[in-house]
Parts: structure tokens; sequence; C-alpha cells
């Protein structure tokens, strides 16, 4: 086998040290350096500086964890190229577990070309506010206060004023609900009934620190949103010219069915904007976890769950689809009506899920528009294929259909 990179270098990682391990090779030749270096920054500089001494040309480490976030950061100052190896296509033989062993074994893989690189985004609230009021809610059902049953917010305008109240040691069910908005639909009578519970010293207290975390948590929110403009503005500042904006990919991705600004800016910052990176559609969906893993075993395929990938992008885009199903008359809708009768709901979603996200790709790799199929897109297949469906239909029904063409039968 031939040697691809002659000079390069494999990293064993872990949370207080890294173990490197220098492979240089000249002709028949093979030499190797092994180091044990802390993961302190002054560590990681010294990490730096000796594989920079070394002329290694490539770096590869093994995710592990959130321990090789640290080591990345740092080395990416260096002028080699680095090489983020997924752990479970690497795997040392059994029996020859040593730190020293790992990181010779990544050196020796690298060397001939055999660890394929993962995509690492670049460096980029609302999920712990969403616990809170979850808890706020446990907290009034607790004190029988059935307040989400008639009121769809509970920390809107008429949901809060309650609860505050509540805390304030107001308990008279009628008083409770004069406090309502006059915009809220909920009738009054079904509000005094819902407030008619028995809330404690104990309830308010919760309640009393459930608010200020979530309150604390909306202003970090907004500084957080105020940082993200502040960041895009720059990055828009910096674009060449001929370059698309991160703004206008904001922009882009909102003609998206299902897709906001919010949405947008989460999408982006996972995969970025240049999408030269991955050489297909396909392989974008692989590294975003959205399509079925390979499991099989003597012609049999065992498994056909969804691969593990971007956790945030994942969740993202399968909150952007359960949005995309409720526009009438899009291609996305029909998509999944038509797959959730056959595979379940979940799966139709992930479907629709995968299909915004191959979108996307093209949209931001082209520059171009979303263009919605329509809804009866699938009505628009060749008619052969559209009368064995509905005949395997039928079939299923326990019909014996035999068909034939209105020319023969005239």
């Amino acid at each position: 086998m031939d040697i691809v990179h002659s000079r390069c270098a494999g990293l064993d990682v872990h949370k207080e040290t890294v173990v490197a391990c220098v492979r240089l090779a000249s002709g028949d030749k093979v030499s190797r350096e092994v180091r044990t270096l802390g993961t302190t920054t002054s560590g990681l500089l010294a990490l730096l500086a000796w594989l920079t001494e070394m002329g290694c040309t490539h770096v590869a480490l093994e995710a592990t964890g959130i321990y090789w976030r640290p080591v990345w950061n740092i080395l990416s100052d260096g002028a080699f190229e680095l090489v983020l190896a997924n752990a479970a296509h690497i795997k040392n033989v059994p029996g020859r577990k040593t730190d020293v062993n790992d990181a010779t074994w990544i050196a020796d893989l690298l060397a001939y070309g055999l660890i394929r690189s993962s995509f690492v985004p670049e460096p980029a609230m609302v999920r712990e506010q969403t616990s809170h009021v979850q808890r706020v809610q446990k907290t009034l059902e607790d004190a029988n206060i059935k307040l989400d049953c008639v009121i769809t917010d509970i920390l809107g305008v008429s949901g809060r004023a309650m609860i505050e109240a509540l805390i304030a040691g107001e308990t008279d069910p009628g008083i409770l609900a004069d406090l309502a908005d006059r915009r809220l639909k909920a009738p009054h009578d079904q509000l005094r009934e819902a407030l008619r519970g028995r809330v404690t010293d104990h309830h308010r207290f919760l309640l009393r620190l459930h608010l200020g975390q979530i309150d604390a948590l909306t202003a970090a929110a907004e500084r957080v949103d105020r940082q993200v403009d502040a960041v895009i503005a720059r990055m828009d500042a910096a674009v060449e010219a001929g370059q698309a904006s991160v703004q206008a990919m904001i922009g882009l991705l909102i003609t998206v069915p299902g897709i906001g600004p919010l949405a947008a800016r989460m999408i982006l910052a996972e995969i970025g904007c240049d999408m030269s990176r991955f050489p297909s559609a396909a392989h974008l969906l692989s590294w975003a976890g959205l399509c079925p893993r390979n499991d099989e075993s003597a012609g049999k395929r065992r498994s056909a769950r969804l691969r593990k990938g971007a956790p945030w992008l994942k969740t993202v885009l399968v909150q952007c689809a359960w949005a995309a199903t409720r526009k009438k008359g899009s291609y996305l809708q029909a998509q999944f009506y038509r797959l959730r009768s056959r595979r379940g709901p979940k799966k139709a979603l992930c479907a629709v899920a995968a299909s915004m996200l191959t979108a996307i790709y093209h949209m931001l790799r082209d520059g171009t528009g979303y263009q919605d199929l329509g809804a009866d897109h699938f009505d628009h297949r060749s008619t052969e294929a559209r009368a064995r469906r509905l005949v395997s239909q039928l079939a299923k029904l326990g019909f014996d259909v035999e068909i034939k063409p209105l020319a023969a039968v005239a």
C-alpha cells in the first residue's frame, strides 16, 4: 500500500493529557516519536510548536466527547491540515488498547490515507428555558391549578399576570380570572374553575424561583441575538465582491416552508454557506444524520435507524419539518401525508426534513430560490407506476383486479 502522507501525526486525546505520535517516512524507513503532553493551553501550545518543528503536513485526532475541541482550536493555528476522525471508523484491533498504541495506530492510518475527515462546523438556551416553563406547569398541576387546560401559553400576558398574583398570595378564583386579557378566548367560568386550587407557600417559592430563571434566560437569549446580529454584520462587511452575504443566505432559506429567520441562522451556523465541502447532497444528509445507517450482514438488512449526526441541525430541521407539513398545497405536506400512511408519522417527518436539507444544499450551492413542486407532484408520475400502486392497494384490501386500457376495451 502506497504512503499518502510521509510526515504526519496521530493524537489520542483525553481529558488531562494528549498522546501524540509523529510518523516520518523516508523511502523504506519509518521513524516514530511519541510524546505525552497536557491539555492545558501551555501544553497544547507546546504540542503545536513540536508538530510544526517536526514538519508535519497532516495531523489526525479522534473525536472524543468534547475533549477534542480545545485541541482543535489551538492546533488550527498551525500550517498543517487537521483531520477529525470518527471513533467508529478507526477502532484498533482488540487486545492492543494503550494510549501509545492508539496514537500510533491513528498515525499509521493517516499515513496511508485511510482516515476520512469529518466536517467540523465553525464555532457557534431556548431548550433550557422550555424546561423551566414545564417545571412551572408541573408546580401549578401539583397545586391543582389547571391553567394549562384553558390557556395555551401559561406565560403569556394573562397567564403571567395570574401566576404573579398567585405568588403574591391571591387565592380567590374570581379575582384571578379577572386578570385575563380581554383577547383571551377562554370562558370566564372555565377560568375560575381552573384557578380553584390549593397553593401553599412551597408552591409560591417554586413559582417565584422558576419565573426568575425564565426571565434571566430570556434576557440572556436577547443578548445572544444581539451578538449574533453583530457577528453577521461583521461577516457581511468582510464578504468579497461577487459573493453572497450571510444576510442574503438567510433571506434565501426563509423562502422554504417551515423555516423562519431563527431556524435559518441555526442551519447556517451548523453547515456554513460554502457547500463545496460536501461532494453531494447525500454527503450532507449523511453528516446531518438524516439517512439510514448501513447495517447489513449475509444479505440481510438488520436495522434502518437514522445515523448519528449533528444533533442541533437534526433537531431544528425536524421542527421546521413539522411546520412545513402544515402549509396547505405544498409538496412537503403532500410528501408527509403520502409517507405517513405507510411508514408512520415519525419516519415521514424525517423524510420531509431530509427533503428540506437537500433543497437547502442546492439553494446554497447554486444561489437559487426555493421552488415548490406543488401538492399534485406525485400525481404527475407515469401512468403505469400509478396503476401498479393502486392495484397493489386494492389487492391488500382483498380484491383481485385486472386492468385493461380503454382503447383495448373499446
